[in-house]
């Protein structure tokens, strides 16, 4: 019979080297996060946020909304999905939608949310910051163009929306905000820690070998090598601050190729969080059909072109518009 290591052994190193990786990612993730957050709290304190709005109202017609519904929109770019939720409920009863107008202004959320923080994630794995910004923006608005027009050419799901569930009142002080902000991080640190120890888990029962080989099809398609797979499926799966913050710590270490880097990131920023955002959404009474099968085929599309175009592109153009310098990367592993 295999006899594991010893329990002295997983006691004075497993579990000390395991501490470690979970501190060193937190702190990456919290350095970046921290600042951004009280920032954009900063700013919607002063008003920024209605101003931003008025600028995205014109790109509301585009894809078939109100234009009031910029007002949510901009809540969810900034903050995350439960800032735009709460707008939403708030304009909602005075501004009727159909479940199809839902559908695409909930699919627009999923892909493009939480930017400043989800963004800057991107960046520090090796993206450029407007490579990243671009593809979130782009990829929101083309995928609620192509959502609208598919549902209005097709007469889908032009039944009025039903909402099925309000919020709680939420404290919106500083003292309610600040608590908020303290669970949400504690959250993050909770979900760290079980992510990695079920990724050494895996790696221990060569599970993740078995999941590398049944998914290696669909990653070559989208031009996603080996080593990047079961980080992907993280973020897929759970959303791109943890998958993108496992990302962070493996372009640090070298082990992920840039292709393999930028497929990985392209689809992590496009088709994210399938579990949670998904049912969060569904409560706005969006549709299946949109938030969920429509952006992971969206996403998967837009990936697998992406790298094909990748591979159209010389080194010098890559280094120059695509790609940060790995320096820069290393700094933050140093600094961590």
């Amino acid at each position: 019979m295999y006899q594991g290591p010893g329990l002295n052994t997983f006691v004075t190193t497993t579990l000390p080297d395991l501490a470690r990786e979970i501190c060193a990612l937190c702190a990456t993730l919290f350095k970046l996060m921290i600042p951004i957050i009280i920032a954009v709290k900063v700013l919607e304190e002063l008003g920024a946020i209605p101003l931003l709005s008025r600028l995205l109202e014109p790109l509301m017609t585009l894809v078939g909304l109100p234009p009031s519904m910029g007002l949510v929109w901009t809540a969810n770019l900034l903050s995350n999905l439960y800032a735009g939720m709460l707008v939403f409920y708030q304009l909602a009863p005075q501004q009727p939608l159909s479940v199809a107008q839902v559908t695409v202004l909930c699919g627009m959320m999923l892909v493009a949310h939480s930017l400043p923080v989800e963004v800057r994630i991107a960046q520090k794995a090796g993206l450029r910051l407007l490579v990243a910004l671009g593809i979130r923006l782009g990829g929101a608005l083309l995928f609620g163009i192509l959502l609208h027009q598919l549902y209005r050419w097709g007469g889908w799901l032009q039944q009025p929306v039903q909402l099925t569930w309000t919020p709680p009142p939420l404290d919106p002080g500083w003292t309610g905000w600040i608590q908020g902000q303290l669970q949400g991080l504690a959250l993050i640190v909770l979900i760290i820690s079980t992510l990695i120890s079920l990724l050494r888990l895996l790696r221990w029962l060569r599970i993740e070998r078995l999941m590398i080989r049944l998914l290696r099809p669909l990653m070559r398609l989208l031009g996603i090598g080996p080593q990047a797979t079961s980080l992907t499926i993280v973020g897929i799966t759970l959303g791109l601050s943890f998958g993108g913050g496992l990302l962070i710590r493996e372009a640090q270490s070298g082990q992920i190729g840039r292709r393999d880097l930028f497929a990985a990131l392209c689809l992590l920023s496009l088709c994210h969080s399938l579990i949670e955002d998904t049912l969060l959404v569904l409560w706005l009474g969006a549709d299946l059909s949109g938030v969920l099968w429509g952006r992971l085929l969206f996403g998967l599309t837009c990936v697998a072109l992406l790298t094909r175009g990748l591979d159209r592109t010389s080194p010098a153009f890559q280094q120059r518009y695509l790609f940060r310098p790995r320096s820069d990367n290393r700094g933050v592993s140093a600094h961590a």
